[in-house]
């Protein structure tokens, strides 16, 4: 069976993995996925806009319903850029920093469980290939 076969399903394995581990919080991996994506780059410069679901690996409608049900739950925040109110800023709030803070260490243990505590050369190689979709 080609790499691609196994890769899709030990993706399939590790996110069935992940939900579970995640639940006990009230996070689905589609709402951690943003959740993180949108502290690590509100952390990088301005808050993002509500494109931080390309990064996320969500598509648009889906992550724009996870945005708002993360406003909802005071995760995040939505305000009008002050240059152009056109754009829409999403900043963390701080309960979700706190609480992503406490999925982070739940993924980075759920990847440590699945890869090894030195998955480097697994990450960069997995890096590679992910950047040609997202740009990093």
């Amino acid at each position: 069976m080609s790499p691609g076969f196994w890769l899709h399903h030990a993706a399939l394995e590790w996110r069935a993995t992940v939900e579970r581990n995640l639940r006990p919080l009230g996070l689905t991996l589609a709402q951690f996925n943003l959740l993180a994506s949108a502290g690590w780059l509100g952390r990088q410069g301005e808050p993002p806009t509500p494109q931080v679901v390309d990064m996320a690996g969500a598509d648009r409608m889906m992550g724009s319903r996870v945005i708002r049900v993360l406003e909802d739950r005071a995760l995040l925040t939505r305000h009008p850029d002050p240059d152009d109110a056109r754009i829409l800023r999403i900043e963390v709030t701080s309960e979700g920093r706190t609480l992503a803070r406490r999925a982070v260490r739940i993924v980075v243990d759920t990847d440590e469980h699945f890869f090894g505590p030195d998955s480097d050369t697994l990450r960069d190689h997995l890096k590679s290939i992910a950047a040609q979709r997202i740009g990093i």
